[in-house]
């Protein structure tokens, strides 16, 4: 466990180490160096005449005209007739009366005949209490303390 601690605190030293001596490497370069001389782009020649360009119509060609459509009257036709249904000369016949009673009739009185007496068995009662579980004490210590 100690030679575990003791590599990872010595990597993370070395670590720390380096990247310092790199950062001061990197600067004392910066600061000693020249920039380096890159040669120059030459300019492109500017173009004095183009070509002509093709001629593009400016107009389009008119449109086909739109077809007239035949001109006729502005009379709408009349509507068909529907036909009548003919008139029934004959009456439905009444609907029949019902005789609806405005009275309940009264049930006749039915007497039932006594239970017999008989005592039904007693049920058991169900008990609502847990019984008492018996603890045994620890066997004794072989040891002293």
């Amino acid at each position: 466990m100690a030679s575990t601690k003791l590599f990872i605190t010595s990597f993370l030293l070395a670590l720390a180490l380096s990247s310092m001596r790199f950062s001061l490497g990197a600067r004392h370069l910066l600061q000693t160096t020249t920039s380096p001389n890159f040669p120059t782009i030459p300019t492109l020649p500017k173009p004095t005449s183009l070509p002509p360009l093709p001629s593009i119509p400016t107009s389009l060609p008119p449109l086909p005209s739109i077809p007239t459509l035949p001109q006729g009257s502005n009379v709408i036709p009349t509507l068909p007739t529907i036909p009548s249904l003919p008139k029934s000369t004959t009456t439905l016949p009444p609907l029949p009366s019902m005789n609806i009673p405005t009275t309940i009739p009264t049930l006749p009185q039915v007497n039932l005949p006594p239970f017999p007496a008989t005592s039904f068995p007693n049920m058991p009662s169900i008990p609502n209490t847990f019984p008492s579980i018996p603890f045994f004490s620890p066997p004794p210590s072989t040891k002293t303390p």
